[in-house]
């Protein structure tokens, strides 16, 4: 399809991009997704061989004090030295990378190495989720796993309060108080949402044939729809990269949890599960940290860094302030905006494909967002654009990465 002659190409693209970047700068017209993805690969390369050195340091300064034990000044001067070296190592590290982002200057996103959740304390900002189990008796099997014997799913809040309620909750702006305790909680409507998953690579696959390599697809499942791209397995290969979208309408809360497998292509007989992860859409949907579609760095109306989020960041975050009971935002002129008692400043002008530019807010809203956890009662971090690493399970070798 067209498509695929697309994704084609912008693979190939991609994959040049990586190449070019070093020789000369990139043309803007050649950069695409995936260019912003590899270099926010290098970027979180980079951010995790510090973290180990430091670690590393740590733990040999560590061994050196106690090895040192009573020799006090001598713990003392390590103690000086170590934060001098590191100093020096970040000065001789971090000027190299600023020189080459200014040359490229290529966006990017921010790439997790574990699953979202673990990072917004699993999206239960207001829900807990609670697995409903089947009773033990009358089973055949008495050693049936807990996740055989999960017969729904209830979501809910428990929570204790004093009467008359406490001053903080009913003095808040807006309260109304038929609703008591449930200020701000959606409604329990179902709702119909499009949800598009985007499935990049997949990293050191558990070999499943004889010649210890594997053919992956991709399968996907939520509610009704069960989506098996068998057709486009790749041969002989534990590190596909996939680089695929798939488009699923689905309808909370019926169908919320979204499972993403990588299946092993067989000519004969069936097709063998390697592993699988499920993610729980309704929590990201409702979640304070805004998890639907994260929030990109710069706002730009064309080229590789198109905005993807269905609503301009100017509404998400009058959105966000009425909903936080916030006051604004008050765009001013000279590039200002006021959202609660904070003033933040930024571009005002945007260029479309032509070159012609034009008056927006949308890079000042673009910012409060950015920053939204400093906001006083209602801010929190907001999911920033990114891609996210999820370890593959498979129920017959529980606990076991694939």
């Amino acid at each position: 399809t067209e498509e695929e002659k697309e994704k084609k190409k912008k693979k190939k693209k991609g994959g040049g991009g990586g190449e070019e970047v070093e020789e000369e700068e990139p043309d803007e017209s050649m950069l695409d997704w995936w260019s912003k993805y590899f270099a926010s690969i290098e970027t979180m390369k980079e951010q995790l061989r510090q973290q180990e050195a430091a670690a590393a340091e740590a733990e040999e300064k560590e061994e050196m004090e106690i090895a040192e034990g009573s020799k006090g000044q001598g713990k003392n001067k390590d103690k000086s030295k170590a934060p001098k070296e590191e100093k020096k190592k970040k000065q001789q590290s971090a000027p190299e990378l600023p020189e080459k982002k200014n040359k490229q200057k290529i966006d990017e996103l921010k790439v997790f190495n574990k699953e979202l959740e673990t990072e917004f304390d699993n999206f239960e900002d207001w829900l807990h989720t609670f697995n409903l189990l089947r009773g033990k008796i009358g089973d055949n099997d008495d050693n049936a796993t807990e996740e055989e014997r999960i017969v729904g799913r209830f979501k809910g809040s428990m929570c204790v309060y004093k009467v008359p309620l406490p001053d903080d909750i009913t003095k808040e702006a807006g309260y109304d108080p038929n609703f008591g305790m449930f200020q701000g909680i959606p409604s329990n409507d179902p709702i119909n949402v499009l949800v598009r998953v985007y499935i990049v690579r997949a990293t050191d696959l558990h070999p499943a044939d004889i010649n210890g390599k594997a053919d992956p697809y991709i399968a996907i499942k939520l509610g009704k729809t069960d989506i098996k791209d068998k057709e486009n397995y790749i041969s002989k290969q534990l590190n596909p990269v996939f680089g695929k979208s798939f488009d699923i309408e689905a309808t909370f809360p019926m169908e919320s949890m979204l499972t993403v497998a990588v299946y092993d292509w067989d000519l004969v007989g069936t097709d063998d599960l390697i592993g699988e992860t499920k993610i729980d859409l309704e929590n990201r949907f409702y979640s304070k940290h805004r998890a639907t579609c994260g929030v990109s760095q710069t706002y730009s109306i064309h080229g590789y860094n198109t905005w993807r989020d269905p609503m301009k960041p100017s509404q998400i975050l009058s959105k966000l302030c009425k909903e936080g009971k916030v006051d604004g935002p008050h765009f001013g002129p000279g590039g200002r905006v006021k959202v609660a008692n904070r003033v933040y400043t930024g571009p005002t002008e945007i260029e479309d494909e032509n070159g012609q530019k034009k008056q927006t807010d949308e890079h000042l809203a673009l910012t409060v967002l950015r920053h939204w956890e400093d906001i006083p009662r209602a801010g929190c971090k907001l999911v920033p654009e990114h891609v996210e690493t999820r370890p593959l399970l498979n129920p017959d070798k529980p606990g076991i990465e694939q």
